[in-house]
């Protein structure tokens, strides 16, 4: 899915207008980058937690040369599904029968 799948299938759902639902998506994205730019966590209970993890410096191998390089410590935003979603993901699907002609 797409964001313009999203948008339509938030606007379905909602019964708001496609612009209206395009409005919401994108104010929704924008609290989430900026509250994990400033590594605040957004946790939605149920659906996840939004997060930004420190990763440490390490050496790594350039893959062509095989030469050692140093790779910097960066910050990186992470996503934990709750356990909600988790469930829904993982429940058992029922199991259709190929009907025979």
């Amino acid at each position: 899915m797409n964001k313009v799948e999203l948008v339509a299938a938030v606007a379905e759902q909602t019964g708001l207008t496609k612009a209206q639902a395009l409005a919401a998506v994108k104010a929704f994205t924008d609290v989430v980058v900026a509250k994990v730019a400033a590594e605040e966590d957004v946790q939605l209970i149920g659906f996840g937690t939004f997060a930004a993890k420190k990763v440490a410096a390490r050496t790594g191998r350039n893959p062509s040369t095989g030469a050692e390089i140093k790779i910097a410590a960066k910050t990186v935003p992470v996503f934990k599904a709750g356990k909600a979603f988790k469930d829904v993901v993982n429940a058992p699907k029922k199991k259709t029968r190929a009907r025979k002609a």
